[in-house]
């Protein structure tokens, strides 16, 4: 479902009595549908989801190739989609824009109630080495090992095409990363699988040192896409953190 203020953001199942509104951004090569079991996971919150240019519903848009861009364009959307108080949850590429969302949220005097850093490496820390020249056999090997992208969508020439594609966009996009070493003052969560290949443990323990407030390292089993097994954990590690923000269950 698009949401009315923006082609930008997804409202997979709509809760305008929930409290709290989380914003979801995926990881490179990914769509706001990725969301959609944390989405049905949450009763008690919002759930509303990133879409960025070139997937999907918006293949023909061209993408963002500058993540300043990508991020300011990314918070003229969320500022006419909520409408309540947010706390932001990002995969892999997509925790370092909501890294960025957070701070300029906060420089406006309306910052997250947490940041929610999956799967990533911490802000001024080497990417793994994604590139966007890249072969097509180069990434389809770099896709299996991620274990994220369904294989049967690359069994398909079309949709083959469009996978990779939008995964060469957004490598583009960070290859134009730059981290400016400011903090953010909410609380940080860092979630990571324990036998994620790109983002090692320190390293995703290492988001501690980019916010002044409260941190917390959880990890799961599974590689960088542990999420596909353990979204009702993830779920519970959010709720744990929103629990101020969140009704109190009946009974």
């Amino acid at each position: 479902m698009t949401d009315g203020h923006s082609e930008w953001i997804r409202r997979h199942r709509a809760a305008p009595e929930a409290p709290v509104q989380v914003v979801c951004f995926p990881h490179a090569g990914g769509s706001a549908s990725y969301y959609r079991p944390m989405a049905a996971l949450f009763p008690v919150a919002e759930v509303l989801a990133v879409q960025y240019p070139g997937r999907q519903g918006r293949v023909n848009e061209p993408g963002v190739a500058d993540f300043a861009e990508l991020t300011e364009r990314t918070l003229a959307a969320l500022r006419g989609a909520r409408d309540r108080p947010v706390a932001l949850f990002g995969h892999s590429m997509g925790a370092l824009l909501a890294f960025e969302v957070a701070k300029r949220l906060e420089a406006e005097g309306a910052g997250p109630l947490a940041l929610f850093a999956s799967g990533a490496r911490s802000p001024g820390r080497p990417l793994p080495g994604h590139s966007p020249a890249a072969t097509d056999e180069e990434l389809i090997t770099e896709l299996a090992a991620l274990d994220g992208t369904d294989a049967r969508l690359l069994d398909h020439a079309d949709m083959r095409a469009l996978v990779l594609s939008a995964l060469r966009a957004d490598y583009r996009t960070l290859e134009s990363y730059r981290y400016d070493g400011r903090t953010v003052a909410c609380p940080v969560v860092s979630l990571t699988g324990d036998a994620d290949g790109f983002v090692p443990v320190d390293d995703a323990a290492a988001w501690a040192a980019h916010t002044t407030g409260p941190f917390d390292l959880r990890v799961f089993p599974g590689g960088h896409f542990y999420l596909d097994d353990h979204w009702d954990g993830v779920r519970t590690v959010v709720t744990e953190r929103l629990r101020a923000h969140l009704p109190t269950p009946a009974g």
